[in-house]
């Protein structure tokens, strides 16, 4: 018995569901693949918006192709009988970082968000050691459901992806352009520089109070919030431990917010509250260019209404043909989520390990690119 992956969106899974559950079916680049398939196989499905397992699919046919309608956006003709033998709802289904520490794939990561490309394409083959702590887990979740709020937004998401020579890429859409320069006598409290200023403080402070030295741009350190300095901030640092090239220092050297142990930087931010959300992208793009083998996370922090312009800029062609790729190495943090975890953790944040951020980040989801969705 094998263990395979099954990409599905959320709009596919309820398809499938509403269809009687009893077809799987991928896309007709993937029949090889199909071929492989054996009586008894287990389908491991995940909803690729919310990174979550929602269920398990014993195969019980032979694979054969069909194009009668079950889904609205794609044939999926190569296709294969299933008995569901967990389904369970979004809400319920099982965030794969809730499992990180059980699963190899995040193993020894060439980079923070490599784990995601186990996600690209299904079907995939499993380790069985990993089909088999999915499977637990579905099971339990099954019989003691656990509500997990998610966005909608992101488990109804489909980036328009295309295909290139370098793998599947993003063509953002245009946007009108829209000053930033508002007037100080006009400018709200939610302005975008305020917004900006607000997030740079939370995440100065909260690097303090992890007990980790921060950086600040050099251009940001003049400003104020609440009438405090973000220099008045304990642990400051006023040079860069590190050395690199004087391209790759003057670099980092203007990255919003950087957490460090010693001579190591923890963690990259990026705060993007204006309409381009480019500048810090371009930043990021340019470190892992001059330094490929820097193995930091990067995250880009900005509204949650710019989730859709975050992810499909990571995926912009020029961005795809780094090494690593962006989409591995960099996260996306919704303001909201900061700011709600920020307070959740502010009672015991001194015994809270760095990475806690990372259940909140959002990876860049090419797991269902054109050619290798399946449903």
């Amino acid at each position: 018995m094998t263990y395979w992956l099954d990409l599905f969106t959320g709009k596919t899974w309820q398809e499938f569901l509403d269809a009687g559950a009893e077809i799987s079916g991928f896309r007709e680049g993937r029949w090889k693949t199909v071929q492989k398939f054996q009586l008894g196989d287990r389908l491991l499905c995940y909803l690729t918006g919310i990174s979550r397992f929602v269920g398990a699919l014993e195969v019980t046919s032979e694979t054969f192709r069909d194009t009668k309608k079950i889904w609205s956006d794609a044939e999926f003709p190569c296709r294969v009988k299933v008995k569901p033998l967990v389904a369970l709802k979004p809400e319920t289904a099982i965030p794969v970082l809730s499992l990180k520490e059980h699963l190899s794939i995040f193993q020894n990561l060439k980079s923070p968000g490599a784990w995601s490309g186990h996600f690209r394409g299904s079907p995939a083959k499993w380790k069985n050691e990993d089909g088999e702590v999915i499977f637990k887990a579905l099971l339990q979740a099954q019989a003691s459901p656990t509500v997990r709020p998610f966005d909608e937004r992101k488990l109804n998401y489909r980036p328009n992806i295309l295909r290139a020579k370098i793998g599947a890429v993003t063509i953002p859409e245009a946007e009108p352009e829209i000053s930033i320069h508002t007037p100080k006598a006009t400018q709200s409290p939610t302005s975008e520089s305020s917004q900006h200023d607000r997030m740079q403080m939370a995440l100065t402070k909260l690097g303090c109070d992890l007990g980790l030295e921060v950086w600040v741009a050099r251009n940001d350190r003049g400003r104020k919030v609440d009438g405090v300095k973000i220099t008045d901030l304990p642990q400051l640092l006023n040079e860069l431990p590190i050395h690199f090239d004087p391209a790759t220092t003057k670099t980092i050297e203007l990255i919003d917010v950087l957490w460090l142990r010693g001579k190591a930087i923890v963690a990259a931010f990026e705060i993007e509250s204006t309409t381009s959300i480019y500048s810090g992208l371009l930043r990021m793009s340019d470190l892992i260019a001059m330094q490929p083998n820097l193995d930091i996370p990067l995250y880009i922090v900005a509204p949650d209404d710019r989730r859709d312009k975050v992810m499909s800029e990571i995926g912009r062609p020029t961005f795809s043909r780094l090494e690593p790729p962006l989409r591995e190495m960099c996260k996306f943090l919704p303001f909201s989520a900061l700011d709600e975890r920020i307070k959740q953790v502010s009672q015991f944040v001194g015994y809270v390990k760095p990475d806690f951020i990372d259940e909140i980040a959002e990876v860049y989801d090419s797991g269902d690119t054109e050619s290798d969705e399946a449903a």
